[in-house]
């Protein structure tokens, strides 16, 4: 069974960063991709950052580059989002997925993944 536990969310000030967790289980980042999604008030869910370690790829959405770095440490089988210079428009409800590997690319903009975690509140205060 997989499972993705996200941590790291809270309350922070515009400017400020965070580093989310996504902490897998029942699968491995050989066969498969991770992806950083978020939702936001009344807005559409999000591929925010996707990183393939089978394909060696990462994936940024317009609003993440510059700002967002998502790496994985292997023996943790863990992923991460360092987020800095976060702004208002960034506070979301931030997800981690899993999808058998297609790239990083695709995760983030294609429909459809294997497992959902339970979502993680990022509150950014202006």
């Amino acid at each position: 069974e997989v499972q993705l536990v996200e941590s790291g969310g809270g309350l922070v000030q515009a400017g400020g960063s965070l580093r989310l967790s996504c902490a897998a289980s029942g699968i491995t980042f050989d066969d498969y991709d991770i992806g950083w999604f978020r939702q936001g008030p009344g807005k559409e869910r999000e591929g925010v950052s996707c990183i393939s370690y089978n394909h060696g790829s990462t994936y940024y959405s317009d609003s993440a580059k510059g700002r967002f770095t998502v790496s994985s440490d292997i023996p943790k089988n863990t992923v991460y989002l360092q987020m800095n210079d976060l702004k208002p428009e960034d506070t979301a409800v931030y997800y981690c997925a899993a999808k058998r590997t297609v790239g990083s690319r695709r995760l983030c903009r294609d429909s459809g993944v294997d497992a959902w975690g339970q979502g993680t509140l990022v509150t950014v205060s202006s």
